[in-house]
């Protein structure tokens, strides 16, 4: 399944004629979206499985599937869909986003909630799938700056309350914002550009500081704003508080609810900031628990009586010691599930929309590296586990009138947010490096991603294709497996992230070695998710500058003795030497590895002819690009480094007319 997409599910495409159609049928493929046509249409379009046909006018057909659809992409003109759609739009929060694209595929257009909706992000997703020029007017989009009020979406955090649209206004204007974080993910604060309105410092006593026109706080905290005031503040909430619970059998699901209200009341607590509830195991199974997580989406995570028993706790109580086998359940649930998040990569997200996801615990020390089992005897030198508890609030007891059962409470800060997310590797090839030799579907899965990891020079060649609000981190040409380490981390915090390479990312690319890691940590093969996006090799791109070389058998060997022995190297060079294969040398030269083509020349001297053809390519399709056609005993003479593909010819390649070509052998 295409992992690009996926939350605007379902996602419904209407047209009115039968070019209109025939344009949108690919993008549905892609999107598995469902395609609405008019009866008109059948005669004239493939009806597929997602192919549906509305009989009734269009306007009474939006009436009856606006509420059905997450997003609708219209190919009808713009104007049209505004008197389309006008007497169904509520507001911003609740309608589906909405995507104009022209019947000629130039233009896509986001019209209908751009950021809360999501059209804007739907728009970059469409776009390079037609080639088509996006169109987004939202004046954050052309800024560079991501939009205030999706901000957090990325890392889970979740919007509290404040005057939404007066802060944006004055961020579009330029004015300064100040922003107090308290709490969650500062990676947005890195990649912002360089003229921003945001004031992050905190002021100094005896020191002035711009005078800020709004606020915007990121804390766990809840923040009374008070309506008399003229500077307009906003509040989003990272998903850090991990509550812990311990409850009589059949406490209800109204008593859990209420009791977590009045304690986040009470020490002004954002219920937003919830991460999720832990518990001992043997609550699993409690329906008003279940319940509760079900209605706020909230994961449940339970541990083990043993291993609650080697949290050290303000609160013991030896009641509960006897009752369940340890003296503290809300508390040190709670000190677990907080340290469990900051530690141990989880599923994210929420399973079905219909059911909690139940997770058993587990807890690594991370001085001693020893992972602490859920059950069986533990270690004498295990019995405490000493944990920095970060605990907010010691456990509360509570009961509710009416209500059955009773509940004690705690609360424990994490260092990391939980994002509720599902994270995702997207391992993308981009070709010789020329926006136009990037596949659509490459180009789609960059625009896509929250983060963008790459070595610089891959990294500043597809620029133009970053978004605002976008993650983008750049690595040395030598720091292969520190990108790989650094993507499959974000990716298991549960975001997005697209990993670049040149040419063919399976190719001497990121994707074998993001694989290879994801391997050693005994990875599911589902979460992350990871989807590959090949691109044009380097040897395809080098061979289609001189000709068609590579038209008989063929094979490619790097030079490079970084990570292979020179050994292991000679031995296939004298393989492919012998075979007569047409051979493409990648990594030819370095400024301090210099002998290795000397020695792979003398390899193929020994069984190729001095006058056997030889392309040395150099930055193919970029703008420095150079290309040298010569023969194998001149190919030192040629100036080589590591942005070079070398092509040597078999026994029946030769040069015609400045092109190289390798007979296939049907014409005798």
């Amino acid at each position: 399944m295409n992992v690009i997409g996926q939350e605007f599910q379902p996602i419904a495409a209407i047209a009115t004629t039968p070019t209109a159609a025939k344009l949108l049928q690919p993008i549905c493929q892609t999107l598995e979206a469902t395609l609405w046509i008019p009866n008109s249409c059948q005669k004239t379009v493939n009806l597929s499985l997602k192919t549906q046909v509305y009989t009734d006018s269009l306007k009474n057909h939006l009436v009856n599937i606006w509420q059905d659809y997450n997003a609708i992409i219209f190919s009808l003109a713009s104007g049209a869909v505004v008197r389309l759609i006008s007497p169904l739009l509520q507001d911003k929060y609740h309608d589906p986003a909405v995507v104009v694209v022209d019947e000629a595929g130039k233009f896509v257009i986001s019209l209908c909630s751009g950021h809360q909706g999501g059209a804007d992000q739907l728009t970059n997703i469409l776009a390079p799938l037609l080639n088509a020029t996006p169109v987004i007017t939202g004046a954050s989009h052309n800024l560079e700056l991501p939009g205030i009020d999706i901000l957090g979406k990325p890392f889970g955090w979740q919007r509290g309350e404040g005057d939404w649209n007066k802060v944006s206004g004055i961020i579009a204007r330029g004015e300064t914002v100040q922003v107090l974080q308290e709490a969650g993910s500062i990676l947005w604060q890195k990649h912002l550009p360089h003229q921003h309105p945001f004031d992050f410092e905190f002021p100094k006593i005896g020191e002035a500081s711009p005078t800020p026109k709004a606020r915007i706080w990121i804390s766990f905290t809840q923040h009374q704003f008070s309506p008399d005031s003229d500077l307009p503040k906003v509040q989003w909430h990272p998903r850090v508080l991990w509550v812990g619970v311990g409850c009589e059998r059949g406490t209800s699901k109204k008593l859990i609810a209420t009791g977590i209200e009045k304690i986040f009341s009470t020490h002004h607590l954002a219920v937003r900031a919830i991460a999720g509830i832990a518990t001992i195991n043997i609550k699993a199974d409690e329906i008003g628990l279940l319940e509760f997580c079900q209605e706020k989406e909230l994961p449940l995570r339970t541990f083990s009586a043993e291993l609650l028993n080697c949290v050290e706790v303000p609160n013991p109580s030896n009641i509960v010691a006897t009752e369940v086998g340890t003296p503290s359940v809300a508390e040190a649930a709670a000190i677990l599930g907080a340290k469990q998040q900051q530690d141990t990569n989880f599923q994210q997200g929420y399973k079905n929309n219909s059911s909690p996801i139940v997770e058993q615990g587990e807890i690594r020390d991370n001085k001693q590296e020893s992972k602490l089992p859920l059950q069986g005897e533990l270690q004498e030198e295990e019995k405490q586990l000493k944990l920095s508890t970060n605990l907010l609030v010691s456990k509360q007891i509570f009961r509710l009138e009416g209500e059955p059962g009773a509940m004690t409470i705690a609360v424990a800060l994490a260092e990391k947010e939980y994002t509720g997310r599902t994270g995702k590797l997207l391992l993308i090839g981009t070709g010789p490096g020329q926006l136009d030799q990037i596949t659509s579907a490459a180009k789609t899965a960059i625009s896509y991603a929250d983060v963008v990891i790459g070595y610089s020079l891959y990294i500043d060649l597809i620029k133009p294709l970053f978004n605002p609000g976008q993650i983008v981190e750049k690595m040395p040409i030598t720091q292969e497996r520190q990108r790989a380490e650094r993507a499959i981390e974000l990716a298991n915090f549960g975001l997005t992230v697209a990993v670049v390479s040149s040419g063919d990312c399976g190719i001497y690319g990121m994707a074998g070695l993001v694989l290879e890691q994801l391997r050693a940590s005994c990875w599911d093969g589902k979460i992350p998710a990871v989807e590959i996006f090949p691109g044009i090799s380097a040897l395809q791109s080098a061979a289609s500058r001189v000709g068609a070389p590579l038209m008989h058998d063929f094979c490619a060997i790097s030079l490079s003795d970084l990570l292979t022995p020179w050994e292991v190297i000679e031995k296939r060079l004298i393989a492919a030497a012998m075979a007569d294969f047409v051979v493409a040398i990648y990594n030819p030269k370095s400024q301090n590895r210099t002998e290795q083509l000397v020695k792979a020349i003398n390899i193929f001297l020994e069984y190729r002819q001095p006058e056997n053809p030889v392309a040395v390519v150099r930055s193919a399709y970029r703008e420095n690009e150079e290309i040298t056609l010569t023969n194998l005993d001149k190919l030192l003479e040629v100036s080589v480094d590591m942005l070079t593909v070398i092509l040597i010819g078999n026994q029946s390649t030769g040069i015609y007319n400045n092109w190289m070509i390798t007979p296939r052998g049907y014409l005798g």
